[in-house]
């Protein structure tokens, strides 16, 4: 089986077992132009054309002007167009708390991906979006239940498939079970291309300690990522209604 073959029978498994996507679902998937979303949104696309289930899908790209980090927009429309799938580009940015204020500063990364999520939101209801598709692999689900276990003290992660409370809409992972060395791989073969300049956060976060840790439970037993699947999955924190 070649990679694309694996990773294809993968990301359709999870749309099963999950029961990630319904009929004449409307799809809006969260592109930020890195591998995992473009991985996502070419596989949506193509499972879209199966017959069963019938379902649309579009993209969003959200630009932040306060972070010093650059997409190319063209080639984000050109993949997309490639695809039959419609994109549509917002521009915002997010502040933090001013100094001396009686409010928590939160972290750059909170801050910003508080508010890519909640154009996400903004958009997926202004036009009548069923499901929200992010891009999150297996390794990001395991690394969140690590950060959550060692810094927050409690034992949950991100899940596959979230039914939001206060909005008719719900939140999937269809690369839930895909590994991201995978994915990495099948982005290198197909070429898709990287962003100009990485976001300056993105090697200072508790993320990167709990993806060293999780590296380091590989070395020791190359089945973790399978026994920490399965307590998540015994826990029932892979599916929340």
């Amino acid at each position: 089986m070649t990679l694309e073959e694996r990773l294809w029978k993968t990301f359709n498994k999870a749309l099963g077992q999950y029961q990630l996507i319904d009929e004449d679902d409307k799809i809006l998937v969260g592109l930020s132009g890195g591998k995992d979303s473009l991985c996502l949104l070419d596989f949506l696309a193509r499972r879209s054309h199966i017959l069963k289930p019938r379902f649309s899908v579009v993209a969003l790209h959200v630009r932040m002007e306060n972070v010093h980090y650059e997409t190319d927009t063209n080639y984000l429309q050109d993949f997309c167009d490639e695809r039959g799938v419609p994109l549509h580009i917002i521009t915002t940015s997010f502040t933090t708390s001013p100094e001396g204020s009686a409010s928590v500063q939160k972290p750059p990364c909170f801050l910003c991906s508080w508010q890519r999520r909640k154009q996400l939101f903004n958009l997926a209801q202004e036009l009548g979006f069923t499901k929200i598709a992010l891009g999150h692999h297996q390794d990001d689900i395991i690394h969140t239940a690590l950060m959550n276990l060692t810094f927050q003290g409690h034992f949950a992660t991100m899940p596959a498939k979230l039914r939001m409370k206060k909005m008719p809409l719900t939140i999937i992972r269809p690369l839930c079970l895909c590994h991201e060395a995978d994915i990495q791989a099948y982005a290198d073969a197909n070429h898709y291309e990287k962003q100009v300049k990485q976001c300056p956060y993105e090697d200072t976060t508790n993320r990167t300690s709990a993806t060293m840790l999780f590296a380091h439970m590989e070395l020791l037993n190359p089945e973790a990522r399978y026994s920490i699947w399965h307590a998540l999955e015994n826990a029932n924190k892979l599916t929340e209604y």
